[in-house]
């Protein structure tokens, strides 16, 4: 049972719903290309996955050298423009997307639990190895504002004896839930203020638990709810009484 008050205007400006998997090993790119076929209706807009890395090379001399960034196609982006819906499906996993507007978890969880259903059966996953939830906040706080704790509790600390003002920062902490087996990195940022004096706070909090199934099993979706409480609870012990009246 969800504790915590639903909110008519929640900050959520993305929510993912990520199942990391091992594939066998004859399972190509165009079988992930085929799950277009059954859900194209809806998703029409199709593209390519590409995932980027950096390589780096010890030179002569002993300086490290940073070598050409080099992209490797590894699944496939499906787009529903109109509801700001996205389905990956890639050679290490299955991710839902849902960009603002965000409904309600029950519709989030639900349609991504029919789409992985999909991914399943043609992907044919030999294990899951992940499953994880993210929540991108961003929470506009009018300025000028004395502290960020009287909006947020969780947030870097500066000297006493420091100038106490902040133009910019990043933070990220990795808390564990021994309870359920799993982490939360929390990341935090602040953008540039905006043109009708708000400040746009992001708050990312990605909850995750490393797994072995090697069948398609309901109790994934037990764990779901796990790591949703969790992500829940940090969202909500972050956040002043102040804050809370921003999202009503």
């Amino acid at each position: 049972m969800n504790k915590h008050v639903v909110f008519p205007h929640a900050p959520i400006k993305e929510a993912l719903l990520d199942i990391r998997v091992e594939l066998p090993k004859q399972t190509s790119l165009n079988d992930l290309q085929s799950i277009y076929d059954s859900i194209k209706e809806r998703f029409s807009e199709k593209q390519q996955k590409i995932s980027y890395e950096d390589g780096f090379k010890m030179s002569a001399n002993g300086t490290m050298e940073t070598l050409p960034t080099s992209g490797k196609h590894d699944g496939y982006l499906f787009r529903c423009a109109n509801e700001n819906k996205i389905v990956q499906s890639r050679l290490d996993g299955f991710t839902f997307n849902k960009l603002k507007p965000y409904e309600d978890w029950k519709n989030f969880r639900d349609e991504a639990h029919s789409l992985w259903d999909k991914y399943f059966e043609i992907a044919k996953p030999v294990k899951i190895i992940r499953l994880g939830l993210r929540y991108i906040n961003e929470i506009e706080i009018s300025l000028p504002m004395k502290n960020f704790k009287e909006y947020i509790l969780t947030i870097p600390a500066i000297a006493p004896n420091l100038p106490q003002a902040l133009s910019g920062f990043f933070m990220q902490l990795t808390v564990p839930n021994h309870d359920i087996g799993a982490e939360a990195i929390i990341t935090e940022t602040i953008k540039k203020p905006t043109a009708n004096n708000k400040l746009p706070f992001i708050f990312d909090i990605d909850v995750f638990q490393n797994t072995a199934y090697n069948e398609n099993k309901s109790e994934i979706w037990d764990e779901f709810e796990k790591l949703r409480a969790f992500k829940n609870d940090i969202f909500f012990n972050s956040i002043t009484e102040k804050t809370k009246e921003l999202f009503k």
